[in-house]
């Protein structure tokens, strides 16, 4: 079976770039997945540059992006989809929807209203509106949607805001943070390539009835390090993490001086202890809850979609097409657990004219003006009848009036 753990961070790092350092919440491998979907339908002349975004040749890709979606994680709900607009041949298609995932909702585009109920099931309610607007132009369209709710193994207990230090830019805006409980979580210090030494926090789900989990893991550098940096040694952690529930501790805590930094305090107490040495460890984590919802525009060469739609239009017969990828994304991460959902669209558009100019005139009555009311009586496919064009009143506008709130009214009462 293909390891997606470290393609998959990569492109995270990629995508990550691309958002920068504002506050915001992201779903690489929902963005992933779509290019993975993609990759069969990839040509000779993009199939390289896909493969470099990917991480991994595409048509292994396509497999593993298969085998997530085909059996989801009991913890991680997992939908994608796949739709034609109605000036698209799609029996062009049937080749590359043939190497979809069993589950991938396949066939004519929705309508609005039913891509934002897609939306609304497939993320838990998170998300209630599909990212991509449809339109007549809109003639394929690709889909994943991912979504968890957990609640944690052990809850966070409650701390005054003040314990995130007085160094904190938020112990003076927040009243009260999370601590990490007696037993459960786990808290340790790593030293990093990209992010130099790090605090780490891992809290884990409550496991699913066979034993498959979520594991949210928190990673904080030095005030000076870039975003992109931090989230690529979190990434980094994680997937060790993931091998090592019970947390990784590459040094001990004596190997540092006492003091206050700027992610930690560390102090020494007289204790009783079994520890070896009588030298024990023992570690905890404040820090905030939070949440975000955002729209990504990922539409950009860095996260390889030109180069997958290269290879879609020439299913859909060769000839210019706009390229629209958007994901919408929710999460909260709070004292009795987390939740998350990100719906990711990729859209291929009939191409927009060439630029030219256009004069738009703005019709002004402001003077005096006349007014005709005249019948229309001209069926299809008919001759027109005895009304046709005759004229019925006839006004001289020379007073006008406010609106009044019978025009105001929306929906209208009178009328």
């Amino acid at each position: 079976m293909t390891d997606l753990r470290s393609p998959v961070a990569r492109y995270a790092s990629r995508l990550h770039a691309v958002l920068g350092d504002r506050h915001h919440v992201a779903s690489p491998l929902g963005a992933w997945l779509l290019l993975a979907l993609s990759a069969p339908a990839a040509t000779d002349r993009s199939r390289d540059d896909l493969a470099t975004v990917l991480g991994m040749d595409a048509s292994a890709a396509a497999d593993a992006a298969r085998a997530l979606l085909d059996r989801p994680h009991p913890l991680v709900g997992a939908a994608s989809g796949v739709w034609h607009g109605t000036g698209c041949d799609a029996g062009r298609l049937d080749a590359w929807r043939a190497t979809l995932p069993a589950g991938t909702a396949v066939g004519p585009l929705p309508e609005p209203a039913e891509l934002d109920a897609w939306a609304r099931e497939h993320s838990l309610g998170l998300i209630e509106e599909f990212p991509i607007r449809v339109g007549p132009d809109l003639v394929l369209l690709l889909a994943s949607a991912l979504a968890t709710r957990i609640s944690w193994a052990d809850p966070f207990e409650v701390d005054d805001a003040a314990a995130l230090g007085a160094g904190s830019p938020w112990a003076g805006r927040l009243a009260r943070v999370l601590r990490t409980p007696q037993r459960g979580h786990h808290c340790w210090i790593a030293s990093t390539p990209r992010a130099g030494e790090v605090i780490v926090h891992a809290a884990p789900a409550r496991p699913a009835d066979d034993g498959a989990g979520l594991l949210v893991v928190s990673v904080a550098a030095h005030p000076d390090v870039p975003a992109v940096d931090v989230l690529a040694a979190a990434h980094d952690i994680a997937l060790r993490a993931a091998d090592a529930p019970d947390g990784h501790r590459p040094g001990s805590l004596y190997d540092l001086p006492l003091g206050v930094t700027p992610l930690w305090t560390l102090r020494e107490e007289v204790v009783h202890t079994n520890a070896p040495g009588g030298r024990d460890e023992r570690l905890a984590a404040v820090l905030p809850a939070w949440s975000a919802r955002d729209t990504h525009d990922l539409a950009t060469a860095e996260l390889g979609f030109p180069a997958a739609a290269e290879g879609l239009a020439d299913l859909l017969g060769g000839g210019r097409f706009e390229v629209e990828v958007k994901q919408a994304t929710a999460a909260r991460f709070g004292r009795h657990g987390f939740e998350a959902a990100a719906v990711t669209g990729f859209a291929m558009r009939t191409s927009l004219p060439p630029e030219g100019v256009v004069r738009v005139a703005e019709l002004r009555f402001g003077h005096p003006y006349a007014a005709v009311a005249v019948a229309t009586d001209q069926p299809s496919d008919a001759p027109a009848g005895p009304w046709h064009g005759v004229p019925v009143f006839s006004a001289w506008v020379a007073e006008p009036q406010e609106l009044t709130e019978a025009d105001l009214a929306d929906p209208p009462t009178e009328w």
